[in-house]
């Protein structure tokens, strides 16, 4: 297959990219290389992707006539939509920035997969679009219309959006709302990145909700196995579905929502011990209270996933975080 990965110099769509790769397909990246982290760290993701069976350009999706010219000019079989703005609480203080990218390059794309007759869009949502709900396990049949971010509100939009696109253009369009992925290559803004350097460094670390928040950790190897199998299944129309007791997570167009994560949330104080295991080095801990567009736990139904795909995770937190650590150690040269 030929697939577009935008966000390709990204944590997950780097990682997807290498799979892509390592399977036989080819693959066009694109991202924008921004600054929201450390751009270094982003290049030499791009790094570890040479190969000739891999391109890359390096440009907005809100950059409509750059977007259109690599459509027009590749045919792609599947679309795979990891490029956005990412971070809850950075949307607090910088909202424009997520309209841009999560809005108008979401727009961008959809035009883009309709115009050039795409066979399947696979889209990034986030566990973030449940905001208040109290209903755990969270199930993607459950109503979702009370975010607390702008991030998660940009989410939820792209979830609409594509389901118009899939309406009215018959676009098979896949979201998949992902559960705090982890492991090597990791975003520097991300908890066990954070964690990680301060615990090594000796330095406090700031313990949100008193260590009480609850996070269905996913590792990255198992989100990309999940990826793999949802660009292997377009979504199909439900025939089951009933407009009088409508699923939000299907559609009679092509349209399907699958939440992707561990299906086993994790105590962040257990998480941070985990840290301390795999370092040999104890958290020095700042308790703080919890923070604006926070949620104090999450955790991922995925009966819809394996029921639709077959996929199962399979990655302890300990053995994850130890991968985690040991390529942190091996990356940063730390003894």
């Amino acid at each position: 297959m030929k697939i577009l990965v935008t966000g390709a110099a990204g944590f997950i769509g780097s990682h997807l990219s290498k799979f892509l790769l390592n399977r036989g397909d080819l693959v066009f990246g694109i991202d924008n290389l921004n600054d929201y982290y450390d751009v270094s760290l982003k290049k030499s993701r791009l790094n570890f992707l040479k190969s000739k069976h891999f391109n890359f350009e390096q440009v907005s999706l809100e950059d409509k006539l750059s977007i259109n010219k690599i459509f027009e000019n590749n045919h792609f079989d599947a679309v795979v939509n990891l490029a956005a703005q990412a971070g809850v609480r950075y949307s607090i203080t910088n909202p424009t920035a997520y309209i841009d990218s999560n809005i108008v390059g979401f727009l961008n794309i959809l035009e883009a997969c309709r115009h050039n007759k795409i066979e399947h869009l696979i889209y990034a949502s986030s566990s973030s679009v449940y905001g208040i709900n109290g209903a755990q396990p969270f199930s993607v049949s459950d109503n979702v219309d009370h975010p607390i971010s702008l991030y998660a509100a940009t989410k939820k939009s792209n979830e609409l959006m594509a389901h118009t696109y899939s309406h009215l253009y018959d676009l098979p369009t896949t979201g998949l709302r992902f559960f705090t992925v982890y492991g090597p290559w990791g975003r520097p803004d991300m908890a066990l990145f954070l964690f990680t350097k301060a615990i090594l460094n000796e330095e406090p670390i700031q313990v949100f909700n008193n260590g009480k928040m609850r996070r269905d950790f996913t590792y990255i190897d198992d989100i990309v196995y999940g990826l793999l199998k949802v660009i292997d299944t377009p979504a199909l129309p439900d025939s089951e579905w009933n407009n009088m007791k409508p699923d939000p997570a299907t559609s009679p167009a092509p349209y399907r929502i699958f939440n992707i994560g561990n299906n086993d949330p994790v105590e962040l104080n257990t998480f941070i011990h985990e840290i301390e295991k795999a370092t040999g080095k104890k958290a020095i801990k700042d308790f703080q209270p919890i923070q604006p567009g926070d949620v104090p736990a999450t955790f991922a139904n995925i009966d819809a996933l394996y029921e639709y795909t077959g996929f199962k995770p399979n990655t302890s937190i300990s053995k994850g975080i130890e991968s985690f650590v040991n390529w942190y150690k091996d990356f940063y040269k730390i003894q």
